[in-house]
Parts: C-alpha cells; structure tokens; sequence
C-alpha cells in the first residue's frame, strides 16, 4: 500500500461525532480515530475520545476538547482577573478573586513606587475597591500571589462590576477580543472583562444597561452557532450607535 493510500485509510478511519459548539454529555463519544487528539475534558478510551463530563465541545485543528457550561472559576497562573479589595494589612492587599480562595497583592507587586514601612496602603487600594491584577502564582495549597505590574493592570475608578460564568468568558471576549471590541464600539463604554467573571462596565447609564442585556445574551446563548450575527443585530437593534 502507498503512503497516500494509508493516509486515506487513515483520515476514513477517523471521524468527529460532534460539531463545534455542540453539548456534550459525561460517557459521550465525540471522536473516532487515533489522529483526532483529546483536549480538555475529555478522554481516550482505544480509539475514541469519549466526555468526562458536560461541556460544549470545541474542535481545534486535531483536538477536540471541551468548555464546562457550569461551575466557579479555579485559579490559573497568568489568569488576567478583576478582584475587590476586602483586607488591608500591614505588608498588603487580601483580594476576593471570585472563587473559592482568596489572594495576595504584596506591596512589592502593588506599584512601581516606593512604599514606605508603616504607610498608610489604602492611599494606594482601599477596602471595596476593584482592581485588574494577574495571578503570577498558585500554590497546591491555593496560596495565591497576584501583580498590579503589566499592561492594563490597574485600579478601577467609577463603572460597575457585574458577575458572569466564568466559563462563559471566552465567548464573551470572541476570537482576538472581537466581541468585546463590538460590544465596546456599539455603546462607548469602556470594559474590562476578568477570567474569573468579573467584569467592569463604564459609560453612560443608558449605555451600561445595554452592554449587560448584550453580555446576558451572550451568556444565555453562548452555545449556539452565528452567535456574533445574532449579536451585532441585537446591538443595532438596541443601541444607538452603530456596529
């Protein structure tokens, strides 16, 4: 048998039981074939890739993997997260990072100044304020450590902050930032969306409604195809700027 034969016995052999963006359940097949690579959440089980648990299912190049439709956000290192001030102590900042642990922001990480010993830190971030910070490490017990050092790290002043599923920020974003961009452009408003879910809005009233019925939507309907259509429509049809 020739090399181009075997490829083709090869790529019949193999084949995606699911399309992009379909829900998949716990034992699910979603693939056959030993060139098609399991991503995250799922397994191999011989030749097929099978969900270990419920997800939507995202087909990458070669990889199948899936996106959890539920559940809270699990701390990563390099994480870009939006977090609120609720401890101030003697050598930093205690931070709710909207899971289940808490985080640190040392006076170190906090800013390029020098910060004297025994200064007052909330002239720099003071309790219930929101900050965009980056989780620089994550300890096995959870100990987590995050820097205001990086581009776009920085204190929110004015706005609101509204909670999304975590796992629903990817769409949120949109492949480069395309659907934040639009959302963005359509009402004015500045934001800033968190990994953890998160997300600050600031503009005018009328303008931070609609960016929140759009980022609803969007979480509502994150599995369905054409979703950025279905948006772009939504926003000309609400807003008055257009997309």
């Amino acid at each position: 048998m020739s090399t181009d034969e075997t490829v083709e016995v090869q790529t019949k052999m193999s084949e995606i039981m699911v399309k992009d963006k379909d829900i998949s359940v716990p034992g699910e097949t979603l693939a056959v074939g030993m060139d098609i690579l399991p991503g995250m959440g799922t397994y191999r089980d011989g030749e097929k890739i099978v969900a270990n648990r419920l997800g939507l299912a995202m087909i990458e190049g070669r990889t199948i993997k899936l996106i959890p439709l539920s559940g809270r956000y699990i701390p990563k290192t390099g994480d870009t997260v939006i977090c609120k001030v609720i401890d101030v102590g003697f050598n930093g900042w205690r931070l709710d990072t909207n899971s289940a642990y808490s985080a640190m922001l040392s006076m170190k990480d906090a800013t390029s100044e020098f910060i004297a010993r025994g200064a007052n830190l909330t002239q720099y971030y003071d309790l219930g304020d929101y900050i965009v910070c980056k989780i620089v490490n994550v300890t096995s017990q959870k100990l987590i450590d995050v820097t205001m050092k990086g581009p776009g790290l920085r204190k929110l002043k004015g706005g609101r902050v509204i909670e999304v599923n975590s796992n629903k920020v990817p769409r949120i974003i949109g492949k480069q930032g395309s659907m934040v961009i639009m959302i963005k452009d359509a009402t004015n408003c500045n934001i800033s969306v968190g990994q953890n879910g998160l997300i600050w809005i600031d503009g005018e009233p009328m303008n931070e409604l609609l960016v929140i019925q759009t980022i609803r939507k969007i979480e509502k309907e994150s599995h369905l195809s054409g979703l950025t259509d279905k948006i772009k429509e939504f926003l000309e049809k609400n807003g008055k700027a257009k997309v």
